[in-house]
């Protein structure tokens, strides 16, 4: 019979809590919490978008863009803690 090493030892309890939390999560979380995600990524990819035009534009055209992006940003950063928060709430339900 061979020893159990160190090195095993630990492969075997990264596995076991790997599958123990893959257990516990609810789909319906994941869910939320990928829709959080996205809007995220949305919300950044149409704010770069903004900074792009304001690059290119000058004086006032240029502010009100950067302005109107930093808005679009943090308006999905508050959209997307809110998701992650209703999931949060879910889980601990559960």
């Amino acid at each position: 019979m061979k020893a159990i090493t160190m090195p095993r030892l630990a492969m075997l309890a990264v596995a076991s809590a790997s599958l123990g939390l893959a257990a516990c999560n609810d789909p319906a979380d994941d869910a939320t919490e990928q829709a959080a995600d996205a809007v995220e990524q949305r919300s950044d990819a149409a704010s770069d978008a903004l900074e792009d035009r304001a690059d290119e534009a000058t004086g006032v055209a240029s502010e009100a863009l950067e302005n109107q992006a930093d808005a679009v940003e943090k308006a999905g950063e508050a959209k997307a803690d809110a998701l992650e928060d209703q999931a949060d709430k879910a889980e601990d339900q559960n």
